[in-house]
Order: structure tokens, then sequence, then C-alpha cells
């Protein structure tokens, strides 16, 4: 059974002291907003967090990202206002997951050691 096939969309902004994050659920409809700002950030944008990277770039390990670090970097902890900058001036990348085979719980029936 093939599970976890999917793909990832996020907007990475490179900022002078972190690198922030904020992940989009629907490219087609980003990229509409990017020409026409009428189209609602809530038809795309996955969630509305900013998270850093910690300065490891797009894969690094996600956190939310804390106000102080958004002010500082931002001038404001609005996340909405953040989030907008963030998907102007921010780059798009896709990632691929690959399905992954194998069975859930090797404990069931005959797989198991008897």
């Amino acid at each position: 059974m093939a599970r976890g096939e999917t793909t990832q969309t996020k907007i990475h902004y490179k900022g002078e002291y972190e690198d922030f994050i904020v992940f989009v659920d629907d490219p087609e409809d980003f990229k509409k907003w990017q020409k026409d700002s009428s189209v609602p950030l809530t038809h795309f944008v996955s969630t509305f967090t900013v998270y850093t990277t910690q300065r490891h770039g797009v894969q690094g390990p996600v956190n939310a990202a804390p106000h102080s670090t958004l002010d500082n970097e931002f001038g404001t902890h609005n996340e909405d206002e953040v989030i907008k900058i963030i998907l102007q001036k921010g780059t798009m990348q896709e990632t691929e997951a690959p399905e992954r085979l194998g069975f859930r719980n090797e404990s069931q029936g005959p797989r198991g050691a008897h």
C-alpha cells in the first residue's frame, strides 16, 4: 500500500537575520494572487503562521517565528502583514515527497514472529 506521496509548496524569504517560510496549499491560486491581489489569502495560504529555519534556508528545521524575530526583521509582529511581505518578496519552492511502501503494523497476523 503506497502512502505519503505529496507535493509541498512553501514560500521562502531570506531576511537579514533569519530565513522565513510560509506554507501554500494551492500554488495556482498563489500565482493568481501575485498578478491580482484581490484573490483572498485564505484560498491558498495553508496556515497563517510564519516559520523560521534558523538560517538553514529552505531545508532547515521549521519552527514558528517568535514575535521578537518578526519585529526585528519586518518592524511588526502582525503575522497577516508579514505573510503578505513574504509572499510578495519570497521565492516559491515546491518539493515532492516520494511514496512510501510498507506495512503499518508488523505485529499483525502471519507477518509477526511466532
